[in-house]
């Protein structure tokens, strides 16, 4: 009797459901109301022989009363439910939560992945997240509707569009594109490895907080990037009518189930539709039958077949939410096709995550992330691999996570790591006594050279918790001509450590950002929380420049020191035995000028560089399509054609002897997973090389 939910609410909520009063029931089966009251409050359970009585009234299996896994009535009708509008007069034609920050596809990643991160549940494992593009027409866009209980919708969506005082989307735009004709555009959101929509309907909870409210945040841990309640407006925000359906796995039971709690929101502003006025937001999902909450809808238990037809199915049973954005854009470029939606989401999930999707030898990854989009009919998918936009930020902390870094520099290419002190002052609600002494937390400075034609070189990182990127700046008082470098700030717990003094660093940076959470700056909260915040940050940030500025006086006096030695290796007569060791020893692809055919075939003509000897060289060249991972896939060539000094055998390019060059063209053969269309890129190596005779 211990599998499933208690048997008390769930007797209630049958009873509920049933339309059936606790004393009906209790005459029903032969027992007091008072015996129904003690086992519905808790107080007391039934006797098992009075299993078979309970279970014919309720109309279920006796099993289904030891396990109190689903309920007697197991479905009602889906439905959406309109919040009235409030008595007092009070009307709202917008959530200001979605003004809070900055709109864009690029924001809602990065207030998705981070509170994701937030609930992340096994943490020997990452969090994987998959952003899924698709456009439903025809007979899938009718289907979807269908299920999505449109007719109950759009004349809500019709009178909004009339009044033009929605402050956030144009649905006049929004019904018009729809109606004629154009794709209506899915982003669905999956994460897995999450904690899920835990807690009940309208109580405190990850659900509740979530679904039910704005400007709340339920976080349960300190490690948490964000803590206003605001990223999930971002959400709505990005959707063209104001609409998010939901599907969670959760990780703790909630009325005895796991599996398929779904529920969608919609936001709307004040209307008056068929003479009753609206208030804003509306839910889907089944009639509630608890008094208190009457004529309100809730998530309900969905079947495979609701979720698949919602386009919220998941993959496995594993925790986590899908979120499925309807009607998405991307509201910082409102003209953007899918190919732009997909390489921004890309962007930003590589710029603002790349901490969290790096891992060691010794040190798993936070975070995988993926992109998915329409190619040929199929979905495409895309790894976000956060080497391809930062490979420089990346080997830095993989050095760190492996103990591979260095307190004063020897070599030009080694990582220094330094300890910045960050004095965290006692909070403003201290006693006299406890606003004796600051507790002093050591981050972590991680330095390491750059080209001068690296993008965004000589600048700080700034991270806490789950590695996300706070912000990025240029230290102050830098002179000019310094070597440029690479650098990245951990603090809190994100150099690892879990001591107090980490804990009381991570919550006061945390004070010391925005809504955003896009920087560290002196905030109204910071000043009325901490006794002197404000001068203790700017502290802390000099601190950070004058820890940067003695790394790089120390490399550029070892700088000097090689250089000195380099140029005495330039007056040598004789060259050094390392340059004569740099001689190409295999042909080398110099030069690839290539096209996409209209039927999405690669053609390509490649220019070889080769050592010029007496014997003929054989390569074999391979194309791949370069989709920022490292298993990029190989494309077939559908024909290879010689140039000027080569014959082709099969697969083969023979190059003439004593030639210093070879050109050839190459054409890919064309299949699902060409990529050309959608993506843009395409790479060419010489896969092996060895010697034939001539």
């Amino acid at each position: 009797m211990e599998n499933g939910e208690e048997f008390g609410p769930w007797l209630a909520r049958q009873l509920r459901r049933l339309g059936t009063s606790q004393t009906d029931f209790a005459k029903r089966i032969g027992v007091t109301r008072a015996a129904v009251s003690a086992w519905v409050t808790g107080r007391a359970k039934p006797r098992v022989e009075l299993f078979p009585k309970i279970a014919d009234e309720l109309g279920v299996d006796v099993a289904i009363l030891h396990h109190r896994d689903t309920d007697a009535v197991s479905a009602f009708p889906i439905q959406w439910h309109h919040s009235v509008a409030r008595s007092d007069g009070v009307r709202e034609y917008g959530d200001s939560a979605a003004f809070a920050s900055d709109a864009g596809l690029a924001i809602l990643a990065r207030q998705a992945v981070q509170n994701s991160l937030d609930e992340g549940l096994d943490n020997g494992r990452p969090v994987r997240m998959r952003f899924t593009l698709q456009e439903l027409t025809g007979e899938r866009l009718r289907s979807f509707f269908a299920a999505l209980k449109w007719d109950q919708l759009e004349p809500h969506y019709e009178e909004a569009a009339r009044s033009r005082r929605w402050s956030g989307h144009d649905p006049a735009r929004a019904l018009r594109e729809l109606r004629d004709g154009s794709p209506l555009v899915l982003l669905r959101v999956d994460d897995y490895n999450t904690s899920g929509l835990t807690g009940p309907e309208y109580e405190d909870g990850r659900y509740s907080a979530f679904v039910r409210r704005r400007l709340a945040s339920y976080k349960t841990t300190d490690h948490a990037g964000g803590s206003y309640g605001l990223g999930k407006a971002t959400l709505w925000a990005a959707s063209r009518f104001g609409l998010v359906l939901i599907n969670s796995t959760l990780s703790v039971s909630h009325e005895g189930r796991t599996a398929r709690r779904a529920v969608g929101r919609l936001d709307l502003p004040w209307r008056t539709v068929d003479g009753i006025a609206y208030a804003g937001p509306a839910w889907l999902g089944e009639r509630d039958t608890e008094k208190e909450h009457e004529g309100t809808s809730r998530s309900w238990w969905a079947d495979e077949k609701t979720v698949a037809d919602l386009h919220l199915d998941r993959k496995g049973d594993e925790p986590g939410t899908s979120l499925l954005i309807v009607g998405a854009y991307d509201p910082s470029d409102g003209s953007a096709g899918l190919r732009e939606m997909h390489e921004s989401l890309v962007s930003a999930l590589a710029d603002d995550h790349w901490a969290a999707m790096t891992g060691s030898g010794s040190t798993q990854a936070l975070l995988e992330a993926s992109v998915c989009s329409p190619l040929n009919g199929e979905l495409y998918e895309e790894r976000v691999n956060p080497s391809d936009r930062h490979p420089a930020l990346v080997a830095a902390l993989r050095a760190h996570l492996d103990g591979e870094t260095v307190a004063v520099p020897t070599t030009g290419d080694q990582v220094v790591a330094a300890e910045v002190t960050l004095h965290v002052p006692p909070p403003s609600s201290a006693t006299a006594v406890g606003r004796a002494g600051c507790l002093s937390h050591n981050a972590l400075l991680l330095v390491a050279p750059a080209a001068a034609s690296d993008e965004g070189h000589s600048r700080i990182v700034h991270m806490r918790g789950t590695r996300t990127t706070v912000m990025t700046r240029q230290p102050r008082d830098f002179r000019v001509g310094s070597a440029p470098f690479h650098a990245v700030l951990l603090a809190g717990f994100a150099t690892g450590q879990v001591d107090e003094a980490a804990h009381a660093a991570e919550v006061f940076l945390r004070t010391a950002e925005p809504p955003a959470h896009n920087r560290w700056g002196p905030t109204e909260q910071l000043a009325a929380a901490y006794f002197g915040g404000p001068q203790r940050l700017a502290d802390f940030t000099a601190g950070v420049d004058e820890v940067l500025r003695g790394i790089m006086s120390r490399r550029a006096a070892h700088q000097d020191v090689t250089g000195q030695e380099l140029l005495r290796n330039l007056l040598r007569l004789d060259p050094p035995a390392s340059r004569i060791q740099e001689t190409s020893r295999y042909p080398v692809i110099e030069r690839t000028h290539a096209r996409v055919e209209p039927s999405g075939a690669w053609d390509l003509e490649i220019t070889l560089g080769v050592p010029q000897r007496e014997n003929a060289w054989s390569v074999v060249p391979v194309a791949k399509l370069d989709v920022r991972s490292g298993g990029r896939p190989a494309l077939a060539w559908a024909e290879l054609l010689a140039g000027e000094n080569c014959t082709v055998v099969d697969d083969m390019i023979l190059v003439a002897p004593d030639s210093r060059s070879a050109t050839f063209r190459g054409r890919t053969a064309v299949t699902n997973g060409s990529a050309a269309k959608v993506l843009g890129r395409v790479s060419v190596e010489v896969r092996q090389a060895w010697e034939v005779s001539a």
